[in-house]
């Protein structure tokens, strides 16, 4: 069985849009994302089963009936899709209630990997090739002092 061309492009921008909500920043986009992946895969699990008669032995011959399993699947599919979405709501609601939005915050090692990209800089290439062995702190700037201080007493508190 060949599937319809339209399931196919609707799979892809199913698929497409949950990826692309899944890498925002914000836990409503993902949830968004969350929800349109688990449509995209339960379409392309209901384009993979043969269609026939009803999968009930005595009501046709064994060879015209259709594969139950995909259906199974999807019905799990949608369970958990529905477990993570209820998961996720409650994430985004509890961060909008406390800090005023829902936005997931980069964390220390998050900065320091982007700052290392900035200066297009590998994890071990610090001080590869400068010739300098001096600390880091030396080369930190005044705002990165500030930011990695905030973070530590808000972790020490």
């Amino acid at each position: 069985m060949t599937p319809n061309l339209t399931y196919v492009i609707v799979v892809g921008v199913l698929v497409a849009a949950g990826v692309t909500l899944l890498l925002e920043r914000s836990l409503t986009r993902v949830l968004m994302g969350v929800i349109l992946l688990g449509n995209g895969a339960n379409m392309l699990l209901l384009t993979g089963g043969r269609s026939g008669t009803a999968p009930i032995v005595g009501v046709g011959p064994q060879e015209e009936m259709s594969d139950p399993l995909p259906q199974a699947m999807i019905l799990t599919a949608i369970v958990i899709t529905l477990g993570m979405t209820a998961f996720l709501l409650a994430l985004a609601y509890r961060s909008w209630h406390l800090n005023g939005h829902d936005e997931v915050q980069d964390d220390v090692e998050d900065r320091r990997i982007m700052d290392l990209a900035e200066r297009d800089e590998g994890p071990g290439d610090a001080d590869a090739g400068t010739g300098d062995d001096d600390d880091d702190d030396d080369a930190k700037t005044e705002t990165e002092r500030s930011r990695t201080a905030a973070v530590d007493t808000g972790r020490a508190g």
